[in-house]
């Protein structure tokens, strides 16, 4: 999941009043208040438009910062000073640095259920499908180290510490059996073990590459090569 995918990146912060506009010393004009339907149907629209705004932007200037200066060194206050907003501001949309990167998080289970979609609907082996879905998902975790890095530390896309992740990370699981149970029909999967087991597996594998390269546990390296060859071991051990 790139950075572009999982996050529109536009951090300018939003233009200020000046004083003029402020303390006009023309006499103020009564507010028009919008009658009907439809005028409180616009009213409502135009509010929901301008929190979902201030909601991207909080996303945009968090994620800048945890590139630029690691997650562990970004702060709230940080975060809140450049958008020139206060921390109230800040905590009326998300609990916490983490509660953005768990927004991060469910926008990648959506590009990953997107990878397995387009799989199921391939005329492929199963072979063939496993290869291409995981090399893509790890080319594109690897044009963005720095998020991810964040994303691991916080625990952002962990079911286990983020229970609101269980539900998209279940729809994910899902349809990975899905392809492995359609192998099996084929006969290109092995019948040996339960078609659930064998996902947990497969997933197990590509987490464990991914957290450890994020955070360079054991040195740098290709993250598409460790995934690779995660997926061949994988694919050794169930192909019928």
């Amino acid at each position: 999941m790139s950075g572009t995918k999982i996050a529109q990146i536009n951090s300018s912060p939003a233009p200020r009043q000046n004083a003029r506009q402020l303390h006009s010393v023309t006499k103020p004009r009564l507010p028009v208040q919008a009658t009907g339907a439809a005028g409180i149907a616009e009213t409502s629209g135009l509010r929901e438009r301008k929190k979902s705004h201030m909601r991207q932007q909080i996303i945009d200037t968090s994620i800048r910062l945890f590139r630029d200066r690691g997650y562990e060194n970004t702060r709230i206050e940080d975060i809140v000073r450049i958008l020139e907003v206060s921390q109230t501001t800040f905590f009326r949309y998300f609990p916490s640095k983490d509660g953005v990167l768990r927004e991060v998080g469910r926008r990648g289970f959506v590009c990953i259920r997107e990878h397995l979609e387009s799989e199921l609907s391939n005329a492929t082996s199963t072979v063939e499908r496993l290869r291409r879905m995981y090399q893509e998902m790890a080319k594109e975790a690897e044009s963005d180290q720095p998020l991810w890095r964040a994303i691991v530390l916080s625990g952002a896309m962990d079911p286990v510490r983020s229970p609101e992740m269980r539900r998209p990370d279940e729809i994910g699981a899902g349809l990975l059996r899905e392809i492995l149970e359609e192998g099996q029909k084929r006969g290109e999967i092995t019948r040996d073990f339960p078609v659930v087991h064998l996902a947990e597996f497969m997933r197990g594998l590509y987490v464990t590459a991914v957290r450890r390269w994020a955070v360079d546990l054991t040195g740098p390296h290709s993250l598409s090569e460790r995934v690779q060859n995660a997926v061949d071991v994988f694919l050794r051990g169930v192909q019928a």
